[in-house]
């Protein structure tokens, strides 16, 4: 009975100490281009999950915006972001993770969501209604579906 105790301690201590490494939204550091060398998790991010993620309507709904080769199975490619194909030779994990945090810092004409921001919006809605956001703002993404999703966006590599 102890020693199933003692696990289980070390398993909750062992998950907090995971939890105490996440970056909060107002805490990230950017630099002065927009880049985020940090990761947002200390987790390294799962492609395979990264590209659902991006492919989800109910979560990044990146392909709203952008159209993906890799994910041609995928209906509903947008026109208005640029095509990320070949993406992973143009840009490096800190740029990308800082777009997707806050495509603003680097294009500051972007309309790009910033997808893990929570602070310093002009006047930030309850999703697609027009009720004021609550006190506690929560950011598009989780930093573990940035990380995801960089990891997915680190496989396209080919044009």
């Amino acid at each position: 009975m102890k020693r199933q105790m003692l696990m289980a301690a070390g398993i909750a201590l062992a998950a907090t100490s995971v939890q105490a490494d996440v970056i909060a939204p107002d805490d990230v550091v950017m630099s002065e281009y927009g880049e985020v060398f940090e990761s947002l998790t200390g987790v390294p991010g799962d492609a395979a999950r990264g590209a659902e993620i991006f492919a989800s309507r109910s979560g990044g709904n990146c392909l709203a915006c952008h159209a993906v080769s890799a994910l041609s199975d995928e209906p509903w490619h947008g026109e208005v972001g640029p095509v990320l194909d070949g993406v992973a030779t143009r840009w490096e994990e800190p740029a990308l993770r800082g777009l997707l945090v806050n495509a603003d810092m680097t294009f500051p004409d972007s309309i790009m969501p910033a997808f893990y921001k929570v602070s310093g919006f002009t006047r930030p809605g309850d999703a697609f209604t027009t009720r004021p956001a609550p006190a506690d703002l929560q950011p598009i993404l989780e930093g573990q579906q940035i990380e995801d999703i960089i990891a997915f966006l680190m496989t396209l590599t080919d044009y």
